[in-house]
């Protein structure tokens, strides 16, 4: 398949995805990005935003296996990766696999559960494995974790760590709607649309694995001329720099902004990327990556406004 062919085919996704979630096309490219990326997204919105039904969608236009968490207080490290239990048929211990044995794994309000639980995913979405009583058991590719959170309510929830935090590829934010697409959305469920009937709602499976994997290799193709990477360089060391940063950008955020520039510029027909790809990413990459200063933070600036800012200061490569 070409590459023109290929990206045909992830359109036809978002337009599967439409059929269902109306007004969020940036957090629709954003989970189509981090899947070409082989990347995580951290979907972060307000109750009633259609976090969980995007992911919803997502997963049945992509003909990949999808499970879902629902992360709460109670919930144990085995109850996500899996655990040993014994088996009296044969007399034996046996490993039992969790649900993050799968392709797309909603981890639906994962700041609702402990440190503890939380970190049982950090293996799995690094090294693409899960140990157990030392033995490590692959997981299938592709392999993503698109986890929810509400940015507003903190009783009961339990802040992800930075460590995990860095994992993720992007941070996606997603807005009350406009006032012409909250009407569209009325329209169709006064028409009949049931959110918990995607296949009524004509979504259907359209990407399969061969299809991404071959995109995936595609977008490894994709070239990057050294000024370029020395822009990538010079906006991770300017967020390090900032007086208003206590924590800046790590090598890491600057590879994850690559790859996810590499990502937009080849759904975009590009065979390289520009500055304009790196700056349209730069936000939804590092937004989760920075720590404030308090004395920020009680100015209430925003993580957001200090990329922005970073991104008119810094010397475009012409």
């Amino acid at each position: 398949m070409t590459d023109d062919q290929l990206r045909q085919q992830f359109a036809r996704v978002r337009d599967e995805v439409g059929k269902a979630v109306v007004g969020q096309g940036g957090a629709v490219s954003g989970l189509i990005i981090a899947l070409l990326a082989n990347g995580h997204v951290l979907l972060e919105g307000v109750p009633g935003v259609a976090k969980t039904l995007l992911v919803r969608a997502l997963s049945t236009a992509l003909s990949l296996d999808t499970k879902r968490v629902q992360f709460t207080p109670d919930l144990m490290p085995g109850d996500v990766t899996g655990s040993v239990v014994f088996d009296p048929a044969n007399a034996q211990f046996e490993f039992r696999e969790g649900p993050v044995f799968t392709n797309i794994l909603l981890a639906d309000e994962i700041n609702r559960t402990p440190p503890k639980t939380q970190s049982a995913l950090l293996e799995a979405m690094e090294e693409r494995q899960v140990s157990v009583d030392g033995v490590s058991h692959p997981l299938p590719a592709p392999f993503i974790v698109a986890a929810t959170q509400n940015p507003i309510e903190y009783e009961g929830t339990y802040p992800l760590p930075e460590a995990q935090l860095d994992r993720f590829l992007l941070k996606v934010t997603l807005p009350l709607p406009e006032r012409d697409v909250e009407l569209e959305v009325l329209r169709r469920h006064s028409a009949g649309f049931d959110p918990r009937a995607l296949g009524a709602a004509g979504v259907t499976a359209v990407v399969g694995a061969a299809e991404i994997a071959e995109a995936r290799a595609a977008v490894t193709r994709v070239g990057a001329r050294d000024d370029v990477l020395a822009y990538v360089v010079d906006l991770a060391r300017a967020t390090r720099l900032s007086p208003s940063v206590r924590l800046g950008v790590s090598p890491r955020g600057a590879t994850a902004l690559l790859a996810a520039a590499k990502a937009w510029a080849w759904l975009s027909g590009y065979d390289a990327i520009t500055p304009d790809h790196v700056k349209a990413m730069a936000v939804s990459v590092w937004r989760h990556r920075i720590q404030l200063r308090p004395e920020a933070e009680l100015e209430q600036v925003t993580a957001d406004a200090i990329l922005q800012s970073i991104l008119q200061q810094v010397q475009v490569p012409i």
